[in-house]
Formats: structure tokens, sequence, C-alpha cells
């Protein structure tokens, strides 16, 4: 109990010293949770998601983890209005003052970053609701043929077009209504005549174009089944909905990793600065923020790049040189000023594109690496192709971008897929296990273009076996 008051009196001093910088979040929900329970809501990723498999293979390779030591869940939030915060049970007082101060800039964050502006922040509610669904088709049709259907789903769930929101579940293909034919006029005597001449008529006029399906490439995969498959069932339609509205949801997420790491930790270091720790508080709260923050030799630390990134708009916004202030106006003393801006107008992407700087390339000590022979190996430290590999890692959200060529390919009802080639092949192994489900919700084969080794090929799926061949 008196661990609890220390809690919650920590928690209303670092709160009106969040609101004191000037973050804005929404109120806040704690929730102190074993660790069962963390990694739960970790591998579900919302603590009322459906029921997968998926979803108990990442809480068991998570938890063993934890059991063994290797890592640690300490918090997760929830982008909602009001925003939960699941704290860890077993976290030290100094732990939880860093997580809260760390939750509430990312509550900051969701609440102002253009990118979250079309969320659902209701959506823990809508997830128990369509989990309930689920449950409902599971009983009607069979746990296994829903399961069936969701390892479908899941497989391509990323293929989405995030700038399409509000697109509502339209009618499928085979239930559109058709244009009005205009009434026949009854038959003349002489119709037989009139008949000839626009027999002759019709020889002479060229032939309509056919016209394209889709008219232009079509980047929602998801969105596409759903309206133009001809095998789909109502239920199925109303998973694939579901699913399709989640992604949306955590879609921001993927495309501000850097940035809302980043902008968690600066305001974490911040209000710690604010309170009073005595010494023992002070080198826990070091050792807690050096592991978080650890470069790897190996991959991007959103929260180390993130941080470094928004310290650096800070100082050379704070102090700008003689030509910044002459040429681009720069007045000295706005960088807290400028970091608002940026959190509220850049994703991942414009983010490295606008403000990852040659100085900062250098500082980080980042380069570009390539496995050769059975080495990796440093391949290239100039800044501007680091920046370039960086942007283009954070393009799509990680994501390849496929998109629908053709909807009708052969004249067959078959599906033709196109991948934007951009540097980056695909994982072949992986594609020739997806396109068996793209397969299962079309119904008719499936072509994919890309690109291995400098040479298009199309690989292609009939229900019973992949093959490739070269364009």
């Amino acid at each position: 109990m008196q661990d609890r008051k220390a809690l919650e009196r920590s928690i209303a001093e670092i709160t009106e010293i969040a609101k004191g910088f000037g973050l804005d979040f929404y109120p806040m929900r704690y929730e102190i949770c074993p660790a069962d329970i963390i990694y739960t809501f970790g591998a579900y990723g919302m603590p009322t998601r459906f029921s997968h498999w998926s979803f108990g293979k990442a809480f068991h390779k998570m938890k063993l983890q934890y059991d063994l030591n290797l890592s640690k869940i300490y918090e997760l939030v929830i982008n909602s209005n009001p925003c939960y915060a699941f704290l860890l049970k077993g976290n030290s007082l100094v732990q939880n003052k860093l997580i809260v101060a760390h939750v509430l800039a990312h509550c900051d964050f969701f609440k102002n970053n253009c990118r979250f502006s079309n969320t659902s922040r209701d959506m823990v509610e809508s997830m128990a609701a369509s989990a309930e669904r689920i449950r409902f088709y599971e009983l009607k049709y069979g746990k296994d043929v829903v399961e069936d259907f969701l390892d479908h789903v899941l497989a391509i769930q990323e293929h989405i077009n995030p700038s399409l929101v509000d697109a509502k579940r339209g009618h499928r293909r085979s239930e559109r209504k058709t244009e009005a034919e205009p009434k026949r006029k009854p038959p003349s005597p002489y119709e037989d005549l009139w008949k000839l001449d626009r027999d002759v008529q019709q020889e002479t006029r060229p032939l309509p174009r056919k016209k394209r399906f889709p008219e232009e490439p079509e980047k929602d995969l998801l969105l596409f089944l759903m309206h133009h498959s001809r095998i789909l069932e109502d239920w199925q339609q109303d998973i694939m909905t579901m699913l399709r509205e989640e992604m949306l949801y955590f879609w921001p997420q993927l495309e501000t990793k850097i940035m809302n790491e980043g902008w968690a930790s600066y305001w974490h270091i911040r209000i710690m600065r604010e309170l009073d720790l005595d010494e023992a508080e002070t080198i826990e709260f070091a050792k807690l923020n050096a592991s978080v923050l650890m470069p790897s030799k190996t991959s991007i630390n959103p929260y180390y790049l993130g941080l470094k990134m928004f310290e650096d708009i800070e100082k050379r916004y704070n102090h700008p040189t003689e030509e910044e202030q002459r040429k681009l106006g720069r007045v000295p003393g706005q960088g807290r000023e400028k970091l608002f801006e940026v959190r509220e107008l850049e994703s991942d992407i414009s983010f490295l594109r606008n403000y990852l700087t040659k100085e900062l390339v250098e500082e980080l000590d980042l380069y570009v690496y390539q496995r050769q022979g059975n080495e990796w190996t440093i391949t290239d430290k100039n800044w501007g192709h680091v920046r370039d590999e960086l942007v283009m890692s954070r393009i799509n959200g990680g994501h390849p971008v496929i998109v629908v060529q053709d909807g009708d390919y052969l004249q067959n009802g078959e599906l033709y897929l196109v991948h934007r080639y951009e540097g980056v092949e695909l994982d072949l192994k992986y594609l020739e296990n997806t396109l068996p489900h793209v397969y299962a919700c079309w119904g008719r084969s499936v072509h994919l273009e890309t690109v291995v080794e400098g040479r298009k090929v199309v690989f292609c799926y009939n229900g019973k076996k992949c093959t490739r061949r070269f364009v």
C-alpha cells in the first residue's frame, strides 16, 4: 500500500512536470500487471484482441526470453482516449517513474502527430467487439475453418493503403447493380432493313478497347479482395474488414517508430532530471536509461537514433549559424518550438530525409553493410547513402509495395500482382509461402511479378504448385 501511494504521488508529480513542458496528452489510466498479462498483451498487440495461434507463438517466445532474463517489457501503452498504460508488476519505483514519463510522451505523440489523426481512439472496445464476432463465427462454422481463414488474411494484412481510411465495405462484384437497360421500342415492319444498316455500321466501327480492371494499379490488396473476390462468403468478408481496420489502426505506429520512441526517450530524460532523486535512485535511472538507449552494432536502435536526432534539431535551431539566420530566417532560441513542430508534421521517412545531417551520421558512426561470402562487411559510409538506406527501410512501414495490376488476367479472372522493386529483392521462400494465402482469398491463379538478380520474374500459383518464369 505504501509503494502504491508513493507511485501515485510520483505519477501526479511527473504529470505536472510534463504539462509544464508543454506536452499535451489524453487522460491516462495506469494498470500494474504480472508478467504473464504484460506478455500476453505484447503478443496480441492489444488487451482485447481475437484468439489466434500466431499470438500464442509470439507470447511463448517473448515470455521465454523474460524467464531467461534475456529481455524485459517494462510497460505497454495503448493509443486510445483515455490512454492505457500497463506497468510490469515488480518494477522498482524509479523504473515506474521513468516509464510514466516515457508513456506520457508517447500519448502526446499519439494525440498530436498528423499520422495518427484518423486512427480510432476507441479501438480497445472495437477490438473486443471484433473478437466476439470472430468467436461467434468459430461456433457457427468451426474453429479450424475460421482459423484457417485467419491464417490467410494475417499473411497479407500489411498490404493495405492507409490513405483509404474512409473506404467503406462495398458490394462484391457479383452483387453489383448493373446500369438500367434502355426500354426497347416495339418492332416495326421495316425492322429487318434497319437491322441490316446497323450491322454494316458495326462492321466498320472499331471495337471498343477492353477496360482495365482495376483502372489504376491498386495498392490496397485487402480492400480489392474484399470487393472483388468471387469466393468470399459474407462472414469471411466481415473478418477481412475487421482485420483491415485493425491494421489501419497499427499502421501509423509502423510509420513513426523512430520518431515515436525518440520523442518518448527525449522527454523521459528531461522529466526525470526535474525529479528530486537521491543518489541511489540517480544511479538506478542512469543504468536503466543507458540500457534502453544502447546503440546496436548490427541494427538501428530507434530509441537512440530518434533521441539523437531530436537533440540535434534542438541544438541547431537554438544556435543557428549566421548563414542560416541570413538565408533561412532562423531565430536563435527556437529549438524547443521546432521540436513540437516536427513532432506534429513528420513521419519517419520525412524525419530522416529532412533532419538526419552529415555531421550526425558521422557522429553516430552509421554505415551500410552487406553479407559478402561468409562475412558481413561495411560497404558504404557516405552519409547521403546511409540516410537514403534508412529512408528506404521505412517506406511502406518497412514492407514491400505490392499492387494489383490486373484482376482479370488472361481474361480468365486470374490475379496479376506487381512488386514495385526499389533495389531490395523479395524473400523468395516467403513469397512462395504467401502466394497460396492470396489464392485462398481470390479463388483463381495468382501471379506476382518481381525482380530477381536484375531480371523480371513472374511467380505463379495455381492452387497446386508454385512456378516461376522470366519475362
